[in-house]
């Protein structure tokens, strides 16, 4: 799949897991990530990790929609990554209409943020 236009559609992705550290400090937890295939085996991603708190990107769906929105225009970013697709797992895809995602599971993986709790022993004194 190639760059796509205004009415194509673009892979929904997310980071493997065990992706290198370089991908994790560019890519924070959570974001959207859409791209498409190049002709020379890498992958082009734009990502959208709502890093300013703005409230309209709070939903992961909304991030999704600027990232592929980026994808689209071309617009110039940051928060764009060339690389190999070894990094990334496809989970889906999104177009002008919607986004479809396939593999729920790796996206709640990514998204949802796993709580540790400290294991606390009593101490009586």
């Amino acid at each position: 799949m190639e760059r796509p236009d205004a009415d194509g559609r673009a892979a929904v992705f997310v980071p493997v897991s065990g992706v290198k550290e370089d991908v994790l400090l560019t890519i924070r937890k959570g974001a959207a990530i859409v791209g498409f295939a190049n002709h020379d085996r890498t992958i082009t991603v734009y990502f959208e990790s709502n890093r300013f708190d703005d409230p309209v990107l709070a939903k992961w769906e909304h991030k999704a929609r600027k990232a592929y929105d980026r994808l689209v225009d071309n617009a110039p970013t940051v928060s764009k990554l060339t690389t190999s697709p070894a990094n990334f797992e496809q989970i889906g895809y999104i177009n002008g209409k919607g986004i479809t995602i396939r593999r729920m599971e790796s996206l709640q993986r990514w998204i949802i943020p796993r709580t540790v709790i400290a294991k606390v022993d009593a101490v009586k004194v």
